[in-house]
């Protein structure tokens, strides 16, 4: 694999390549009940109607940088890889006042206010649901994206050395999110093809990693679960194995 190749947007097109109908994010909020689960050629769709709407409707390019207010949530994991194909810095938890664009879950609306640019809002309803009443200056992602174009092809070529991703004061680029998340997998013992259970946030390089970008740079998949801690033990273990779990997260570093 070549250096360009460990960028997320790549990573994404060598899985949809590979087995585009195996699961990639199956996502769990226990508060709710909701299961979700795409496989990486849904996934991959998501992705492309959600770039097209970034670079298209909210005119948003290489360079640009976008305050991702969203919990650990298969709809965050769809904004990253948006964001990596259209050359967008992620910043996630980052600063709305300070960014192009903002892109924020109900709980986050009142700070996301500060972005004076483009404001879209998501209501993190099961099945991908719409606000009931969308909030004001806002626009809803459920209302704006399904429209969009099922295939996406950046205005500009991406650069894989460019800077992709901030999250917990570090800034990485394309290429180093794919090979930390490979070397984060090596180190771990994660095995081929890893079925990974992750319950981190997604606020840290770590939650990211085992969340997202570690099973999909070793072909793998990740059941996503939000909210873990209302789940008991027993309800744990029947999850683990009704989701044939080959790798737990660790716990979040102190």
């Amino acid at each position: 694999m070549n250096a360009t190749k460990y960028a997320p947007a790549d990573l994404l097109r060598s899985a949809l390549a590979a087995d585009p109908a195996r699961p990639l994010v199956t996502f769990y909020d226990d508060a709710t009940g909701e299961r979700v689960e795409l496989s990486v050629a849904t996934f991959a769709n998501w992705v492309a109607k959600t770039a097209n709407y970034l670079q298209g409707d909210l005119a948003a390019g290489p360079g640009d940088r976008l305050a991702l207010l969203l919990p650990a949530h298969w709809q965050t994991a769809v904004w990253l890889l948006a964001c990596s194909s259209v050359g967008v810095v992620a910043e996630v938890g980052g600063d709305p006042a300070a960014a192009d664009l903002v892109v924020s879950g109900p709980d986050s609306l009142e700070a996301a206010r500060a972005c004076s640019g483009e404001r879209v809002a998501l209501a993190l309803r099961p099945m991908g649901g719409r606000f009931p009443q969308p909030p004001a200056g806002f626009a809803d992602y459920a209302v704006e994206v399904p429209g969009q174009g099922d295939r996406f092809a950046p205005f500009v070529p991406v650069d894989p050395g460019a800077v992709a991703l901030a999250v917990g004061g570090e800034e990485l680029t394309g290429t180093a999110i794919g090979e930390r998340a490979l070397a984060d997998a090596a180190a771990a013992g994660m095995p081929e093809a890893p079925r990974v259970l992750s319950g981190l946030p997604y606020d840290t390089w770590q939650g990211l990693s085992y969340g997202l970008y570690a099973p999909l740079a070793t072909g793998g998949s990740v059941v996503l679960c939000r909210r873990p801690e209302l789940m008991d033990a027993d309800g744990a273990a029947a999850r683990e194995a009704a989701e044939k779990i080959t790798f737990r997260a660790p716990l979040p570093l102190s």
